[in-house]
């Protein structure tokens, strides 16, 4: 068989394969070591058509599973049909790509998109540089949170196992890379092509309305249009609706923020402005973290009564206020201590497996025992991890399976540019 030949016969089995297929207006599906990675690219239109076609049977288990949850249908579509008014018509298109190439109703997309706002608190996010890292380079840590229980009526597949890699190639904006699962624009962050990186937690807070962006929104907006810190600040703080932070990178400085917003107010600081340092939270030089609750003290008063979420007060707490910020708060101080333990030697090829050995508790008692107690909530309960260089593009990502979280699964390295400079 001649060259030419083989060549043409490999291609036609690669391209008849379950592990690769394309769409008809672009976008095209493979699978590397059991990760489905989605490439997309065009219009938001074509993107989220692209999207919906060669994810079609996974975003109809999803959309089934979230909405089997939701009792409160005709209230999400009251709230989308407020907060659409703030959304750039980019994105609603996306969206309604995605309903088109998946043949699910658009206002069922909405509903489900709408519904993971309302979920229980959870992901965490780190920003390290300079100091902190065996390098010098920056990088973004992340793990995406949701309960494991999200199941499909129909098949029994729970919506964590139809994960996926999404790469976005967007007609007017930049590319980037976001460990997510189908039928989702990203997983609450990702990062791009032009060193920036991004990372959303929820947040409660009283003080919310449905007249602004959404901050689900805000993430693929930094993605998709933004070059620098100071214009991902710029989106991130304008027209906000409820309570969210955010751990914010900047891989060309290097330099990471913290952001965080409710309705009416938002506090932009790195590791050493002021408040970080009020008690019993602390600065860790040239690093960010976040999970879910508010340090800045304006914005903390919208969430919680009591500020200082630590101690034997705040653990007896649990129990006479129903108050869940001890809880969190042990995460947060676990995951704290385990940076200034291994502070100077942060890489890629050494940081998972303590950032997945860390939030699983195995270095805490307390900790384990409180995620153990969390059963069927979203405390700890990583859908993904991940961990990234922007500056050259190299990520690492660990992604939930049936029965395991995803700091206790298996990981998988690749490149942001390279996954770019596929066909």
């Amino acid at each position: 068989m001649s060259e030419r030949k083989l060549i043409t016969f490999m291609l036609v089995i690669l391209l008849a394969s379950p592990l690769f297929a394309r769409s008809n207006c672009g976008g095209w599906l493979e699978e590397r070591e059991g990760v489905k990675i989605l490439h997309i690219g065009g219009t938001n239109y074509e993107m989220g058509y692209q999207h919906g076609f060669l994810l079609r049977n996974e975003i109809r288990e999803n959309i089934r599973a979230f909405l089997s949850q939701c009792s409160n249908y005709e209230y999400l579509l009251e709230m989308w049909n407020i907060t659409k008014n703030y959304i750039p018509e980019e994105y609603i298109e996306e969206l309604r790509g995605i309903a088109d190439g998946s043949g699910v109703e658009f206002n069922d997309v909405i509903v489900a998109y709408m519904s993971v706002a309302t979920w229980g608190m959870g992901c965490f996010g780190i920003s390290a540089w300079g100091n902190a890292t065996s390098d010098g380079k920056l990088y973004h840590f992340r793990s995406f949170d949701l309960p494991m229980d999200i199941k499909d009526p129909v098949t029994g597949k729970y919506v964590h196992e139809n994960s996926v890699l999404i790469v976005r190639k967007p007609k007017n904006g930049y590319a980037s890379v976001s460990p997510s699962f189908a039928g989702s624009l990203h997983g609450g962050g990702g990062f791009n092509e032009r060193g920036i990186a991004v990372g959303m937690q929820v947040c409660w807070s009283n003080d919310s309305t449905f007249y602004g962006t959404p901050e689900v929104i805000k993430v693929a907006m930094v993605l998709d249009h933004v070059s620098s810190i100071e214009e991902a600040i710029g989106y991130l703080v304008k027209n906000n609706t409820a309570g969210w932070n955010f751990i914010l990178s900047d891989a060309k400085i290097p330099v990471g923020y913290a952001v965080e917003v409710s309705a009416g107010h938002y506090y932009v600081g790195t590791y050493d402005d002021a408040t970080e340092a009020i008690p019993p939270f602390w600065q860790i030089k040239e690093v960010v973290r976040r999970t879910n609750f508010f340090i800045y003290p304006e914005i903390a008063k919208t969430q919680r009564k009591h500020y200082d979420p630590s101690g034997l007060k705040g653990f007896i707490r649990i129990f006479t206020e129903n108050d869940p910020f001890f809880v969190i708060w042990r995460s947060y101080k676990v995951v704290s201590k385990m940076v200034e333990d291994n502070y100077g030697r942060f890489g890629l090829n050494n940081s998972m497996e303590i950032f997945q050995s860390t939030y699983r508790g195995d270095s805490d008692l307390l900790l384990k025992i409180l995620i153990w107690l969390a059963e069927g909530t979203s405390f700890n309960r990583a859908w993904n991890m991940w961990i990234a260089c922007p500056e050259t593009g190299d990520f690492v990502v660990s992604f939930a399976e049936r029965d395991k979280i995803a700091s206790s699964t298996p990981y998988h390295y690749f490149n942001l540019f390279e996954l770019i400079k596929e066909p």
